[in-house]
Formats: C-alpha cells, structure tokens, sequence
C-alpha cells in the first residue's frame, strides 16, 4: 500500500513538473522523480550446462534476448542474475542457447502472443 502511495506522490510530481518547466530543466526534474520510483532488487536462477549462454529478457527490456547475461555459479551449477525492477508486473523468460524458457520455480504465468506461457512476477 505504501508502494502505491509514494508511486502516486512521483506521479503527480512529475506531471507538476512537466507542466511548470520546459525543455532540459524538465527533463532533470522528471529523471529524479523517476529514480525514487519504487523498486526491488529480485534474484533469478536457472539450472543449465556448464558453458551454456544464458540471458534473461522480458517486459522490462523490451524482450531483449541478450540484454542480461546471467553468471555461471560452479559451485550450484546455477546461472544466476540479480536486477532491480520496478514496481508493478512484469513478464519474463529465460533464453539458453538461443531457446526460451519458462522458469520452473515460479508460479504465475500469462499466456504470449506466440502461444506458449511467460513467467510472471509481482514487485
């Protein structure tokens, strides 16, 4: 609940904003408003082999299948990535050597364009 109240409170500062300045001064204002907009840093893990190349996309990069790499972890034999994502949904896979995945471990999926399923989270 306090999420969506600050969320509103950056809103309505920048919509002040924009209608109070133009050009760069605005700008400014609407980028600091955007950097307090509530986030939360969110882990994410796949199993894959060693050697595999492994990238995260989704909603939040526009679908960009090699925006985020995701490390090798030896020890867990995981590939692993961490990101701050804003608030809100977001839609998300997986790519591993070209082919796109779902994450196992997570519970919400939505339904795709291309007729498979997503991985949905909620921050």
């Amino acid at each position: 609940m306090k999420q969506q109240q600050v969320a509103r409170r950056a809103k309505a500062r920048a919509k002040h904003a924009f209608a109070q300045d133009n050009g760069s001064r605005q700008l400014l204002r609407f980028m600091r408003l955007m950097a307090r907009a509530p986030s939360k840093v969110v882990h994410f893990e796949i199993s894959a082999e060693q050697g595999s190349q492994v990238f995260f996309a989704g909603t939040f990069n526009h679908w960009d299948p090699t925006a985020h790499p995701l490390k090798h972890d030896p020890e867990s034999g995981f590939f692993r990535l961490t990101l701050h994502l804003a608030a809100g949904e977001h839609e998300y896979k997986f790519v591993v050597n070209g082919v796109w995945h779902m994450d196992a471990k997570c519970p919400h999926w939505a339904p795709n364009a291309h007729g498979t399923l997503n991985s949905v989270i909620h921050v």
